[in-house]
């Protein structure tokens, strides 16, 4: 039988006696996660001035690498030209790399080594230019009087903290409105502003650089910090270059021949990977050849959160605002993002000059970067 009362759809499209039905939640789209921050956590400490410095210091040596390409004969010369002599005191015992020849410093003049080959009845070997020398050890004389005194400086290094705001402000008719989904227009306000801003300082994290000139700032410059990617040097990789494995693609050999480098020259312990989104499904191509399923499995798994190599276990992170074309290799213990002390993110009322309020939140961070030859970069990558 139809129907013959009266229903919501008698008087078509509009109906001013029915209620809105409005849900009181929000949906925002806007990508604002903060994955390497979240990896990083918070600081132990606060910086305590807008040039933060640290000290770091390294070992004495105990690599060189012969510069000399005038042997007269490879496997019998004595005396040989290095690239620091200074690295070298007599009765060292060195061996080239790769090489089975010991061979004993007898003597150092500047950069020039007079050592015996085949020492501990060891076969000569060639020697050439540009070979790397390992030192092994010294051996001193029994009753000798002491050796000079050898020592590395300590170096200082710095960063500059970075102020990052946003102005809130909401007239006073829309504070005493109604609205949907929300009880003030002060808090959700600021909410959204803050979630840009830690969004930004990750960005900045990684992407960020100095000004070339001024970097303290001024009037008319303005201070900014020194990101992850400005400041690797050391193992900075870039596809083509030579003894780099070939091809674009992030693959297993290019990842190893970095954490080999960070290993061989650091004491390193890499612990994440951070890359974008196409190099993540790079990454998880690692096992494709390798994956199995039966026939009762009903789930496809193809996902490497964790890569476990023979030198670290790094963890992977994806994050939005990597360079689609890299991946950084770090080790997080030589990592902090430090809030300037009392200038961590916070809301600042300000005076009204009419009918609204509003205010800015305001924060100030620093990234301390510690040992930079501990990170590895590799830049150049296949993004499509």
């Amino acid at each position: 039988m139809a129907f013959t009362g009266k229903a919501t759809y008698s008087a078509g499209t509009t109906l001013p006696e029915l209620a809105e039905d409005v849900s009181d939640l929000i949906g925002i789209i806007s990508p604002y996660e903060t994955p390497l921050l979240d990896a990083l956590g918070d600081p132990m400490r606060e910086a305590r001035s807008t040039h933060h410095e640290w000290l770091e210091d390294e070992l004495l040596p105990n690599k060189d690498a012969i510069d000399d390409s005038t042997f007269t004969d490879p496997a019998a010369d004595t005396d040989f030209v290095v690239d620091n002599g200074s690295r070298f005191r007599v009765g060292d015992q060195i061996q080239v790399e790769g090489s089975e020849e010991l061979m004993l410093v007898t003597g150092i003049n500047s950069d020039t080594l007079t050592v015996v080959r085949g020492y501990a009845g060891t076969t000569a070997e060639d020697l050439a230019d540009n070979q790397v020398i390992n030192i092994l050890g010294n051996a001193a004389l029994e009753g000798a009087d002491k050796p000079d005194a050898r020592f590395t400086n300590r170096s200082r290094c710095s960063n500059y903290t970075q102020i990052f705001s946003a102005t809130v402000e909401v007239s006073g008719t829309d504070m005493a409105a109604s609205q949907l989904g929300l009880a003030d227009e002060i808090d959700y306000q600021k909410q959204e502003r803050l979630r840009e801003l830690i969004r930004d300082l990750e960005n900045t994290v990684i992407n960020g650089g100095q000004p070339t000139s001024n970097p303290e700032g001024s009037g008319s410059v303005r201070r900014s910090m020194h990101g992850i990617i400005q400041h690797l040097t050391t193992n900075f990789f870039h596809t083509g270059d030579s003894g780099f494995p070939t091809g674009n693609d992030l693959d297993e050999a290019k990842i190893n021949y970095v954490l080999r480098q960070i290993w061989d020259g650091s004491n390193g312990n890499v612990d994440l990977i951070i890359v974008g989104g196409f190099q993540k499904r790079k990454i998880n191509t690692f096992t494709a050849n390798s994956r199995s399923y039966t026939a009762g499995d009903t789930t496809f798994t193809d996902m490497i959160n964790i890569y476990e190599s023979d030198f670290g276990v790094c963890r992977i992170i994806t994050t939005r605002w990597m360079p689609q074309d890299a991946a950084l290799l770090l080790d997080s213990s030589r990592i902090s993002v430090l809030p300037l002390a009392g200038r961590s993110f916070h809301f600042k009322p300000l005076a009204s000059g009419g009918d609204y309020e509003c205010g800015e939140l305001i924060g100030e961070y620093t990234l301390e970067l510690k040992n930079e030859g501990a990170h590895g970069l590799i830049r150049g990558l296949t993004t499509s």
